[in-house]
């Protein structure tokens, strides 16, 4: 009998999956990128991005890319301490907590971020220029760093 593998404490959410082409003598070369968040919904959250020939493989390897760049962000009743902002690249992101039952006033790339983090009452608000899913992705995961406990 094979043995199960044990269930992951992680959720995860396919972001964004592109198809990429490099040129060469033959012709285009397809590949495929995929950017995956995943949590626990109880603090710990990444993202990762891989490319891989299939959609399935890209998926998996950023699958265990996120597991190694998971950041640990501490939750004051399911929100955030205080308000942060920051920027990546061209994807500016601003979050504020908000109270009890407020729910989560976010969207795109930062409410996938912060639902797996765990966060259920909060306004999150996209600010730059870019409706690029992985730089704002970036730039939540970047606002979420600058948290203090």
């Amino acid at each position: 009998m094979r043995e199960l593998k044990p269930k992951s404490e992680f959720k995860d959410k396919v972001l964004d999956l592109r198809r990429v082409t490099r040129v060469v003598a033959g012709g285009k070369r397809f590949r495929f990128r995929a950017t995956v968040i995943i949590g626990n919904e109880k603090g710990k959250v990444g993202v990762g991005v891989a490319k891989g020939l299939d959609v399935a493989q890209a998926v998996n390897k950023a699958k265990t890319n996120a597991k190694k760049k998971i950041i640990i962000i501490n939750l004051k009743n399911k929100t955030i301490a205080h308000e942060v902002e920051a920027k990546y690249s061209a994807a500016k992101v601003m979050i504020k907590p908000a109270k009890i039952g407020h729910g989560l006033k976010a969207g795109g790339a930062a409410r996938v971020v912060l639902l797996l983090a765990g966060v259920r009452d909060a306004t999150a608000k996209c600010l730059g220029g870019t409706k690029n899913k992985l730089t704002n992705a970036l730039a939540t995961i970047e606002a979420l760093k600058k948290l203090k406990n």
